[in-house]
């Protein structure tokens, strides 16, 4: 059975097994209070509010924190891409044009084409893991003649493993980070949280009305916040790229984020 279908199914269960309770309850004691209703109602709203207010302050958490991480991915990745590039003058004339131009090919791909591309459909291109290939081959099929050859061939080596490691992490922060289950919980959420606004019997009064506007706007501007920072390298960062660019000026234009 999908997890969908058990969450729905969970859910009717719950909510059938409530309003038959107290529906049972109002048979058996016809003489309740209703005064005592608007006490209820009003813990309820309470509680609401408190439950939805931590949901989605872990909603801001977590996108904010994947957007550190797509952030910190980038510049890992940059960075150690430039180290590969200044440690490669050791080398061999030969090897180290190679390297080079392995760095720079694959730096040009990424801010040229593998940031718009990542940004519109939420994966890495091809293209882009070839030229990494690329890079790997031309570092480990090089031969040192010498113990300082042999030391900046060992960080050479290292530094390729750091650009696959970022780029695998570039690629997990390339989805938006929360599935659409917590999207329908939110928004859920908010309409449940406005509503009790009306279940409280809100007045016309300009007061009562400013503060249900401003509750509204309120709800609507964190779960816009956390639309933005869902997808970091789509919306979440100003310049994607801008760490490419910092160290390789020549790569071409940032990639503005959304």
């Amino acid at each position: 059975m999908p997890e969908w279908l058990v969450l729905v199914l969970a859910t009717l269960i719950a909510c059938a097994a409530v309003t038959g309770a107290v529906v049972l309850r109002q048979r058996r004691t016809d003489g309740d209070d209703p005064s005592e209703t608007p006490d209820v109602i009003e813990y309820m709203t309470m509680m609401t509010g408190v439950v939805y207010a931590i949901v989605l302050g872990l909603a801001i958490a977590g996108v904010w924190e994947a957007r550190n991480v797509a952030d910190a991915a980038a510049t890992d990745e940059a960075q150690a891409l430039h180290e590969i590039h200044e440690r490669a003058r050791v080398a061999p004339e030969a090897p180290r044009e190679r390297i080079r131009s392995d760095v720079a090919a694959y730096v040009r791909h990424t801010v040229g084409t593998e940031y718009p591309y990542m940004m519109e459909h939420g994966q890495l291109t091809h293209r882009g893991g070839q030229l990494l290939t690329d890079l790997r081959k031309d570092v480990l099929e090089w031969q040192p003649r010498s113990p300082r050859e042999e030391q900046t061939y060992a960080a050479l080596a290292d530094g390729v493993a750091d650009v696959d490691a970022a780029r695998t992490s570039r690629a997990d922060s390339a989805e938006p980070t929360l599935p659409g289950v917590v999207w329908l919980g939110l928004f859920a959420g908010a309409v449940v949280s406005v509503g009790m606004l009306f279940a409280l019997q809100i007045q016309r009064s300009r007061r009562e009305m400013l503060l249900a506007g401003l509750f509204t706007a309120l709800i609507a501007f964190l779960l816009f916040l956390v639309r933005h920072f869902d997808e970091p390298f789509a919306r979440g960062l100003s310049d994607p790229a801008g760490a490419f660019t910092a160290l390789f000026p020549h790569a071409g234009g940032g990639v503005t984020g959304g």
